[in-house]
């Protein structure tokens, strides 16, 4: 008999049965014998299950409601309940590549009933993965970069504040001078990666043009490793929070600003939860949205393109910020914001969560397209000419996506690179 065939031995059925002056005679009353699946192994679920952080694993009842939302199924054959249904019927998911799929967006736990938590699921299991030594080679690669140099990318820790020697503004360096209102966390992409430099200069220009007291931390600032962390390396995670927590109690600032969604969640709830650390924090589109009537008379050239906005799933869902973005980009004269059908709470994934950043060369051998061109291919069909982000990881991804399905004509571009556009006039070729 195949593997999850059900089969029922009996039908319970009263000729007669009136309740409560109701008459539910016949099929009406009618209950089936319990059912057997057979090949069940719940020893397999309960293997996940039993892991620290991923105990709900075992709640799911299968009702499906989180496939349809996964955008890993969009473009392949995935979903919390697939997981689940895998285990039960002999998959050991410590050992198959699915594990590596899920880029802990959240949209199945924004409808599971359950509250089967795959963001805290996912890491649980992949850090036991990753303990009996299964990793995809170009995480291990990513996971030893970060180890060696403080970033992903394998660049030089010496050379993180190298981009501000592009800057036409200055950047003050903490070490410099001691005291800051702001202190902004640059992030590893924005410090090192050609396009998330761009949006650093352009920062950097709009902080100076309203007069912010702000500071960097240069050569001293490592990689939050919440990345990491939900792609299983715990270890490199604490051993990265506990430099950077050092430094960060090293310098007197009032604020921390930070760029990308990912250190907004790794700072702002895991550095809280796990080490006490308790200071005010924001994205700097909360911050700039906060002072938008400072920064509006300065966005003084108009931007005449329709532009879409890309929610990232670690600003939106995980911490329910979906205004300040579309604020910013409301501001710029000239510009018409269209939104996507998924947005919002809804808002698809561009796959680089969860370590998937690291895993493209993987993901793509288990799906039909990168979820970053699935989401291309969405932003074109409602028109756009730019399809906005305001998380590092997103410009590349994005813009590789665009080449890959033909598509050069979409723009991409961070909303800081926007801002600096409207305010300096330059770059507005359309």
């Amino acid at each position: 008999m195949d593997a999850g065939l059900d089969k029922v031995e009996g039908i319970l059925e009263k000729e007669v049965a009136i309740v409560d002056g109701i008459d539910i005679s016949g099929p009406w009353n009618r209950m089936f014998e319990q059912r057997v699946i057979w090949e069940y192994t719940p020893e397999l679920i309960e293997k996940i299950a039993s892991l620290p952080g991923a105990e709900s694993f075992a709640w799911c009842y299968q009702c499906a409601k989180c496939v349809p939302v996964c955008p890993v199924d969009q473009v392949g054959d995935y979903g919390p309940r697939k997981l689940y249904r895998m285990a039960q019927t002999g998959v050991d998911l410590l050992n198959h590549d699915a594990l590596w799929l899920c880029t802990t967006c959240m949209n199945c736990v924004r409808v599971c009933k359950k509250v089967v938590d795959m963001v805290k699921i996912m890491p649980a299991a992949r850090e036991q993965a990753v303990l009996n030594g299964f990793v995809p080679e170009e995480l291990q690669t990513a996971f030893e970069n970060t180890a060696k140099y403080g970033n992903p990318l394998g660049q030089s820790q010496r050379k993180r504040a190298a981009w501000t020697k592009k800057s036409d503004v200055p950047v003050p360096i903490m070490k410099d001078v001691k005291r800051a209102e702001v202190l902004w966390y640059v992030g590893s992409y924005p410090s090192y990666h050609p396009r998330g430099i761009d949006a650093s200069l352009a920062a950097a220009r709009i902080f100076n043009a309203l007069g912010v007291d702000f500071a960097i931390l240069g050569r001293e600032e490592k990689d939050d490793g919440d990345s990491q962390r939900l792609a299983g390396e715990l270890g490199l995670f604490e051993m990265l929070a506990e430099h950077n927590l050092k430094v960060f109690e090293k310098y007197d600032w009032d604020l921390m600003v930070v760029t990308g969604p990912h250190e907004y969640n790794a700072f702002k709830k895991e550095y809280k939860e796990r080490f006490g650390f308790d200071r005010p924090i924001q994205h700097y589109t909360q911050f700039l949205a906060d002072r938008l009537d400072q920064l509006k008379p300065m966005l003084k050239h108009e931007i005449p393109l329709k532009v879409t906005f890309h929610d990232p799933c670690y600003l939106g869902r995980h911490h329910g910020e979906y205004d300040a973005p579309r604020a910013l980009l409301q501001a710029i004269p000239g510009l018409e914001l269209v939104e996507m059908g998924r947005c919002r709470e809804n808002g698809y994934c561009c796959g680089g969560g969860g370590g998937g950043m690291w895993l493209d060369s993987f993901t793509i051998n288990h799906t039909t397209m990168r979820l970053s061109e699935r989401r291309v291919l969405e932003a074109v069909a409602y028109g756009a000419d730019v399809l906005a982000v305001c998380c590092p990881f997103e410009v590349s991804r994005f813009e590789d996506a665009a080449k890959s399905t033909g598509n050069d004509q979409l723009k991409v571009l961070d909303i800081l690179e926007l801002l600096d556009m409207s305010m300096r006039g330059v770059g507005l070729a359309a």
